[in-house]
């Protein structure tokens, strides 16, 4: 959830055989820099043909290029990295840079640990303030508590992303029913398909994409110190507010009324990803991460189309992913100078006309029109300040605690008060951990 975003298979023995130096919660050895490294090592979760992977290997190429400097590029699975980033990083095996999932308890933590490198130098050095700015900045910068708004910078993102519809426009002709613009015309439009004997969305509860619904439906109700007191710490939640109950609640009647199948307990997000692609499901509510593989693979196979959410003035959503630097790495200016590759706007434009959600590109040069569709849909989000964050941010097992309980919720072993009652202690207890309030 976390942009928990599709995720490529990769070895874990990679990251469970690292060489362990040190106990978590601090840095090792001495990090003198080498003045002109010959290669730096790099970490990402991007499969090779989403818009980021194909981005940055164009990124890595030009660096090797210019620099003369050889990239060892390693291709990690989201999961794994966001399990065992504490003891990769405090290791003598971590990369000199590392895609990671921004966040209070993710980024913020290892921030706060310091595993992270103070990235202000180099924020100064090359002027990213000036590229990200506004909500884009909220998840690179975290305080010493690790909490995310403010601080020093650990953390630069190269693109955006939210969370929205994807629409199968041929199955919505094939059983005469219109794509909604309302949450009303939405259920309406659940239950023709469902009528039609068609499931109508495309769900998993094993991972990210039902949370992302749920923090969805929240944002519907939610207001402003609602969200930053749950995000933010700003106040305490209050997990009985008609906002918390309206998700629930409307959880629980979608699954009972065959809109959501039971079966999606089960399903992981590329299950619902292909269910979505192979046209058993007309609905999919994920994000931007989807949209490049989504063009590649759905060419001549059926027409589709993207939208916020019905009625929604809030979605879930931030900067994507942010590169970090390793506070134990000994290449860190070269690591930074790579980050600066991809942030060029002729990376971002490659990015763009790939799929994928820039935020330097020369967009005169977007030549696909539903790339062009996509960048200003999220401009629109931008510009309306519509961006929610995610649910799983707040403490450390957020993620895994709100993927059991919306199981529970799905195979009916819990109903909203137990469900809600749940999620508060697992938050309480995670927010205690941390620190953080």
């Amino acid at each position: 959830m976390n942009r928990i975003r599709k995720m490529v298979t990769a070895s874990i023995a990679a990251l469970t055989t690292v060489t362990l130096l040190a106990a978590c919660g601090g840095t090792s050895g001495s990090t003198a820099q080498e003045s002109k490294p010959s290669s730096i090592t790099i970490w990402t979760y991007e499969s090779a043909d989403s818009a980021m992977g194909i981005a940055w290997k164009k990124a890595m190429t030009d660096f090797t290029a210019k620099t003369g400097i050889k990239v060892n590029y390693e291709l990690k699975s989201f999961e794994q990295l966001n399990a065992n980033a504490s003891q990769v990083l405090n290791s003598s095996s971590a990369p000199d840079v590392m895609e990671y999932n921004k966040g209070n308890a993710t980024a913020g933590v290892l921030a706060s640990q310091g595993l992270l490198a103070n990235l202000n130098k180099y924020v100064k050095q090359y002027g990213w303030n000036k590229i990200i700015t506004g909500n884009l900045a909220t998840t690179g910068k975290y305080s010493d508590k690790g909490v995310m708004g403010s601080g020093n910078w650990y953390g630069i993102t190269s693109y955006g992303e939210d969370v929205f519809m994807y629409y199968n426009k041929s199955m919505f002709t094939k059983y005469g029913i219109a794509i909604p613009t309302t949450f009303d015309q939405l259920e309406t439009a659940l239950a023709a398909f469902k009528a039609k004997g068609v499931t109508p969305l495309s769900e998993a509860a094993q991972e990210y994409p039902l949370g992302q619904l749920w923090w969805q439906l929240f944002l519907m109700k939610a207001t402003e110190s609602q969200i930053n007191a749950y995000q933010m710490y700003t106040g305490d939640v209050n997990w009985n507010s008609a906002a918390m109950k309206f998700a629930t609640n409307t959880i629980n009647d979608w699954v009972a009324k065959g809109y959501i199948s039971k079966n999606s307990t089960g399903m992981k997000a590329q299950d619902a990803g292909d269910s979505f692609t192979n046209g058993t499901n007309p609905m999919f509510f994920s994000g931007t991460w989807w949209f490049g593989t989504f063009e590649s693979q759905l060419k001549n196979k059926f027409e589709w189309t993207t939208a916020t959410f019905p009625g929604a003035e809030r979605v879930p959503g931030s900067s994507g992913n942010i590169w970090v630097i390793p506070s134990n790495s000994k290449k860190q200016d070269a690591a930074a100078e790579f980050i600066d590759y991809t942030l060029q706007p002729d990376i971002q434009t490659l990015m763009g006309n790939s799929g994928g959600v820039p935020i330097n590109a020369d967009l005169d040069k977007i030549t696909d029109a539903k790339n062009q569709e996509l960048l200003k849909q999220y401009k629109t989000v931008l510009n309306g300040d519509m961006l929610g964050y995610y649910p799983d941010w707040p403490t450390s097992t957020m993620y895994d605690d709100m993927n059991s309980a919306l199981q529970n919720l799905v195979n009916g072993t819990t109903d909203t008060s137990q469900f809600l009652s749940t999620l508060k202690t697992k938050y309480d207890k995670g927010v205690e951990a941390a620190g953080v309030k």
